[in-house]
């Protein structure tokens, strides 16, 4: 853990040497990868959009009674 009076100049010299360790995706990964997450979130969109018009059906129906 860092000293809170550490040299901000040593620090960002420290995390440009981290990030230069990281295995970046290529540009076919990313592209494939944003797609699964925009499927992904538009099927749980759908699914909890259903879920909340059937129980607003359900519940129209018994207070309507």
């Amino acid at each position: 853990m860092p000293a809170f009076n550490a040299n901000p100049l040593q620090f960002v010299k420290e995390v440009t040497a981290e990030l230069k360790k990281v295995t970046w995706p290529t540009k076919a990964e990313a592209v494939k990868l944003t797609g699964m997450v925009l499927i992904i979130s538009l099927a749980v969109a759908l699914f909890i959009g259903g879920l909340d018009a059937g129980l607003l059906q359900i519940t129209s129906m018994l207070y309507k009674r």
